[in-house]
């Protein structure tokens, strides 16, 4: 793993609460949207990369989901999430790791979801890798919905540099794993008001 990257994501979630995060979102409502327009039936597997403090895991659960992963690279983000559903966290499956090092059996899942880890992949092997997993992870006919800053969005998140796409680019870096289904961009507003661009893409796997 790597270490200074962890170190970075721990510190952030240890020290920073909801609102001094500029991805804070009540409900993720654009990757509600996306999911729910898919129609996936109840007990399909879903990994939530970069699950952090989010509350998607809460309305996925709310929707009769069954199967959910929630993975993170911080260990404070998810203790956060599962304080925070209760009982609840017990129907989930919480995976500390790097996403480029999980080891995930082939076809494990029917959805696989990222909103803004893929854009701190600034470097092509990284991104390569990342690819890969995805494609490896996710059975044929599934979907990965993966939401990054867009071609005008921030240049740095968190201190760190990122990648921005629009649709085109970002559904290239997956093909020819993936076909591009859908997309959409959001204007995200953070707990400070500030604008952020995002880009979002629905992919099926080939």
């Amino acid at each position: 793993m790597n270490e200074a990257l962890r170190e970075h994501w721990q510190t952030v979630y240890r020290d920073k609460g909801e609102a001094q995060t500029s991805w804070f979102r009540a409900h993720l409502d654009e990757s509600l949207r996306l999911i729910d327009a898919l129609a996936l039936a109840a007990s399909t597997p879903i990994i939530d990369v970069g699950a952090g403090r989010s509350t998607l895991v809460d309305d996925l659960l709310a929707r009769g989901f069954s199967q959910i992963t929630a993975l993170d690279i911080a260990e404070p983000a998810l203790a956060a999430a599962r304080a925070r559903l209760g009982e609840q966290a017990a129907r989930v499956h919480w995976l500390v790791t790097d996403v480029l090092e999980a080891e995930f059996a082939p076809a494990q899942f029917g959805l696989w979801h990222d909103r803004a880890v893929f854009h701190f992949l600034v470097d092509a092997g990284a991104r390569q890798s990342y690819v890969e997993q995805c494609a490896r992870a996710v059975r044929g006919g599934g979907y990965a919905i993966v939401a990054t800053f867009a071609a005008d969005g921030p240049q740095r998140c968190s201190a760190l540099p990122v990648q921005r796409y629009d649709a085109d680019a970002l559904a290239a870096a997956f093909a020819p794993h993936f076909a591009l289904r859908d997309r959409s961009a959001e204007t995200h507003r953070t707990p400070w008001d500030a604008a952020q661009a995002f880009t979002y893409v629905v992919l099926q796997r080939n």
